[in-house]
């Protein structure tokens, strides 16, 4: 990944781009000077996973619309993202297959009329599993941080899940927070 850290933060991808389409994560990586890009491996209905159905408030074996993504930082893997909407919100929309979304799922969402006013984002480190250690081209023992993302509408409603996996090398998150 470069020989230079790379500083995480989640604020470029929470908000909709207004103009033209953008892929957030490119333009993150843009602005230093960096290239990201990403593939969607699997997009579809998917029975929910169990920490998926919690969060989302639902029943177990419900199904889910999912997206599975390899993100990439000037060329080499450096994250692996399932992002998971409930059926009623995603089912049916571009969300659902694997082809690039012109502006990104947050400006799909807000176009369906589902915007994120909350995100709750929890942060553990764990031993990666051998399909992370093969995509992210890791080391035997190489741990990886899990970032999972709650996004929440303005009347609670859970809209999306974001499960992502990292290799904590050159890795940090940053968290700005305003208070007031």
């Amino acid at each position: 990944m470069g020989g230079s850290e790379w500083i995480s933060t989640s604020v470029p991808c929470l908000a909709a781009p207004s103009g033209a389409p953008v892929d957030a994560w490119a333009a993150e990586a843009a602005a230093e000077g960096r290239r990201g890009s990403q593939r969607i491996v699997q997009a579809g209905e998917v029975e929910a996973p169990e920490a998926v159905v919690e969060l989302l408030g639902l029943s177990a074996g419900q199904c889910v619309v999912a997206r599975r993504r390899i993100m990439y930082l000037d060329g080499e893997p450096c994250e692996l993202t399932d992002t998971y909407y409930p059926v009623d919100i995603a089912g049916g929309t571009g969300l659902a297959g694997t082809a690039k979304i012109p502006g990104g799922a947050i400006r799909l969402l807000a176009d369906l009329g589902h915007v994120g006013v909350q995100v709750r984002e929890d942060v553990t480190a764990r031993p990666a599993t051998a399909h992370e250690r093969e995509q992210l081209q890791l080391v035997t023992g190489e741990p990886v941080l899990q970032l999972t993302r709650l996004t929440l509408d303005d009347a609670d409603r859970p809209l999306q899940v974001d499960i992502m996996a990292m290799p904590p090398r050159r890795q940090k998150l940053r968290y700005e927070i305003r208070i007031g």
